[in-house]
């Protein structure tokens, strides 16, 4: 019997210390987090813009993020409007439009019976320019994002800061308690600027920063970084289907940015062209030193947003040779960003994840010349159609008081007054607007608060709607039909196209690999607030994916 207690005994304590080491090793893994999280968006990048220009890319930038990051191939946004504004929010926030009420760049208020802007906020005021360019801030998202959720989780002692040419791209992303978002300024100044939400004067280096005059270096010649006909990936350089710049007669290589620069809002052309992100990344670099970002063991929060593509992209199209020539040159950029991350927070000390906003489509006119459907959608056409439909049928011209973002809004008031359902008249309004060319579907609001709907465009287009922000009827367009201009590329469908876009982790807690299986754009908060061990943002709807985080 004391043989078997002192085996019993034995076992126990060896339990125990097992049991205790164990412990110790996942607390230390728990608490192991990176002293610095770095968000990049690059705007209007497709998925294929990874795999198309793979070969022209070096080693250390978009390489070095697949090749020793996980990549995450089959990524998708699961809302539609697909836009710069709510494709920022549900990457940080981990929630759609529906939740966190960024339902466009722009869009109609119902209750001023105005346009708002997203970012735009009249009770605050520019820091770093006399211009109206700085009244903005993240008022109107609803929600928190993770860099907020790491703010309350250190008390406020891990920073946050936002970079991008785009105010948006700077602020929604930083969400509420940021330190600060810069975004740059361009027209006659030429300078990153912020506003008083966040301080009330720019802090030294920034100052500093705006000095050096880089804007002013950059106004200079574009040409295609590598010879032009090496790049086998993109059209003709010259053909019908690019905008170009005022003041050159044809939009190819190479352009004089600094003549350009006169007839095309001066230093704001630099936003046009790669030059835009190279800029961003000097910014970004330069508040890695500022503000000391990363330099204890309090995770600190750095959100960049590459814009310039998708500026080049809406001027000049998917296949363009101005786009190819812009991701070779992004891929300088994020592997000098990295360079500069391993050299000052150390590589391994920081984690890092890279998306896009939304996508593009090819150019109609450019589909049209090799028979594949597309089209030009007339808004203006349609909306005087449909406002004197609305008359015939009802006898009353004040029914429809907005028709904007593919979403018809009406006037409550006067229809309730008229003694009409609602209901009534939004499915009447869909029955009317189903025939009209071009227009491959249509709800109504109701349906988006009566049904739920469990895939297909119904269901990203009741993850885009909000029910105090989102109009009366939504209307989707068919494939690659747009209304737009017959030059350039733009967004905002529920195709793939669109949704498809890059999603890459990177660095500390991060495995190496890849995979096929469907994730999406909320997501990735999650993910990273499950990284750092901290709450998710307060409206995320999305789940952490486990399988890129080590364990």
């Amino acid at each position: 019997m004391r043989a078997f207690l002192s085996v019993f005994i034995i076992c126990f304590l060896f339990s125990c210390q097992s049991q205790k080491s164990t412990i110790t090793t996942n607390t230390t893994k728990l608490n192991s987090q990176p002293k610095l999280v770095v968000g990049i968006v690059v705007d209007q990048m497709r998925y294929d813009y990874l795999t198309r220009f793979y070969n022209k890319y070096g080693d250390g930038g978009f390489k070095r993020l697949i090749n020793d990051g996980f990549n995450c191939k089959n990524n998708h946004f699961n809302y539609v409007p697909t836009y710069t504004g709510p494709g920022h929010a549900s990457i940080f926030t981990g929630a759609t439009p529906k939740t966190h009420g960024i339902i466009s760049n722009n869009w109609y208020d119902k209750v001023s019976d105005s346009y708002v802007y997203c970012a735009g906020d009249t009770l605050v005021q520019s820091v770093g320019t006399l211009n109206k360019a700085g009244q903005m801030s993240p008022h109107r998202l609803k929600t928190t994002t993770f860099a907020d959720e790491n703010r309350l989780f250190t008390q406020m002692r891990g920073k946050t800061i936002g970079i991008s040419v785009k105010d948006r791209g700077a602020i929604l992303p930083a969400g509420h308690t940021a330190n600060a978002a810069y975004w740059f300024h361009g027209a006659d100044e030429g300078r990153f600027i912020s506003s008083t939400f966040y301080l009330n004067t720019l802090p030294k280096w920034v100052q500093d920063f705006n000095n050096t005059a880089a804007a002013e270096s950059y106004l200079k010649e574009w040409n295609t970084l590598y010879d032009i006909n090496t790049y086998t990936e993109s059209g003709s350089d010259l053909n019908t289907f690019e905008g170009g710049f005022k003041g050159k007669d044809t939009a190819t290589f190479p352009y004089d940015l600094k003549a350009l620069s006169k007839d095309n809002r001066g230093y704001d052309i630099i936003k046009a062209t790669p030059y835009g992100n190279s800029i961003v990344a000097d910014f970004a670099i330069a508040a890695i030193d500022g503000e000391q970002l990363g330099s204890d063991t309090i995770t600190d929060v750095l959100t960049v947003s590459f814009s310039s593509t998708d500026y080049v992209g809406h001027n000049f199209g998917v296949n363009s040779k101005e786009v190819e020539d812009t991701y070779i040159r992004l891929d300088k950029d994020i592997q000098r960003l990295l360079e500069a991350l391993d050299a000052k927070v150390g590589e391994g000390n920081y984690t890092l994840f890279l998306s896009s906003d939304h996508g593009a489509v090819e150019v109609p006119a450019y589909l049209e010349s090799v028979k594949i459907p597309s089209g030009y959608f007339d808004t203006d056409a349609f909306k005087a159609n449909l406002y004197e439909t609305t008359i015939l049928n009802y006898k009353a011209e004040d029914l429809i008081k907005n028709i904007s973002n593919n979403q018809v809004f009406l006037d409550r008031e006067v229809i309730k007054s008229y003694g009409l359902n609602l209901a009534s008249v939004q499915q009447e309004i869909v029955n009317t607007i189903i025939d009209y060319p071009y227009i491959y579907k249509a709800y109504t609001a109701t349906s988006m608060t009566t049904t739920e709907f469990s895939g297909g465009v119904e269901s990203l287009l009741q993850n885009g709607y909000n029910q105090k922000r989102s109009g009366d009827v939504l209307f989707v367009l068919d494939p690659a039909v747009i209304s737009y201009s017959k030059t350039g590329s733009t967004h905002g469908s529920a195709l793939n196209y669109d949704t498809h876009i890059p999603l890459l982790f990177f660095g500390k807690g991060i495995k190496k690999g890849s995979t096929m299986q469907h994730t999406n754009i909320p997501d990735i908060a999650p993910t990273i607030s499950a990284l750092l061990g901290i709450s998710f943002p307060n409206g995320a709807t999305g789940k952490p994916l486990e399988f890129v985080l080590e364990n």
